[in-house]
């Protein structure tokens, strides 16, 4: 299968693409609709960003333009956007409208929950369970109203998850965006999405944001080496051959277009290898920190 039409169905039955293109760090009108050009340009149709990427309005700017360019409509493309800890509790579903304005898109596909926990209160004080359980029933008000069609979670751990699906909500999380890639990855929590129906998509997929460790790894480069491809779409497409979601974000064309030319397979003994490492590191935030 063309790994552009690889998609997952979510709980309210619309189809998310497996690979979206990620904007963290990348700021400005005339960037970001560089970029955006080169991404749709190149067959994607996933946007991920987030009320604290500070880029929503010139997305939704870039996309005005741009969807007519390419003959595409509003339903044509997914838009995700995220929850920032500033606004966990009763002021999610404003946060939630602010962005659907920001992006002037009329709703968004899925909304997430970026963080367990809430700006300003330590990450072990018991305020982080009530303030994001708040967050969910707000948000479902928001699938409610139309504001968003599905809603999940970013950096949640099983036991996050477990508390929330606990309580039997009448919206279930769709995804479940977290730091994955061969030095960090767990059984336990793509299981536990997996029994749950619940996307696993991958950020810093690969190793974050100038920091070279994982791309130079000398496996990763010996299997791209082998098989004639680039690191980085050695580590994108470990992710996507377990089906797992993927956001790459770049800002050159050639990069942009790599990122999604995916259709090639990785053996299974290099899939071992892969997510076999000995090394074990994270180079984005902890949730394991917050209550």
């Amino acid at each position: 299968m063309d790994c552009k039409a690889m998609k997952f169905q979510l709980p309210s039955g619309r189809l998310m693409p497996l690979i979206g293109f990620g904007t963290f760090q990348i700021h400005g009108r005339s960037l970001i609709r560089e970029v955006l050009d080169y991404a749709l340009a190149a067959g994607y149709r996933q946007i991920d960003t987030a009320a604290v990427y500070g880029n929503e309005e010139d997305i939704g700017h870039a996309l005005k333009e741009l969807l007519p360019k390419y003959n595409l409509r509003r339903g044509d493309i997914f838009i995700t956007s995220k929850l920032s800890p500033s606004d966990q509790g009763d002021q999610a579903l404003q946060a939630l409208q602010q962005s659907v304005e920001n992006l002037n898109s009329g709703y968004l596909d899925l909304y997430l929950i970026h963080w367990p926990g809430a700006q300003g209160i330590p990450g072990n004080h018991p305020d982080n369970v009530k303030l994001r359980s708040a967050s969910w029933e707000a948000l479902m008000k928001g699938v409610e109203l139309g504001l968003v069609r599905d809603i999940g979670v970013s950096n949640y751990t099983v036991r996050h998850l477990n508390e929330l699906l606990s309580k039997n909500y009448s919206v279930r999380p769709a995804v479940n965006q977290v730091e994955w890639h061969p030095h960090c990855h767990g059984a336990d929590l793509k299981n536990f999405c997996k029994s749950q129906g619940i996307l696993l998509q991958a950020y810093s997929s690969l190793g974050g944001s100038n920091n070279p460790r994982l791309i130079k790894d000398p496996a990763v480069v010996q299997i791209a080496t082998k098989i004639k491809k680039s690191p980085a779409q050695v580590l994108l497409r470990w992710a996507l051959q377990q089906n797992i979601g993927i956001i790459p974000k770049a800002r050159s064309k050639e990069h942009i277009e790599a990122n999604i030319d995916l259709n090639f397979v990785i053996s299974d003994g290099d899939m071992n290898t892969l997510s076999n490492m000995t090394k074990k590191e994270k180079y984005a935030w902890d949730p394991e920190r917050i209550t």
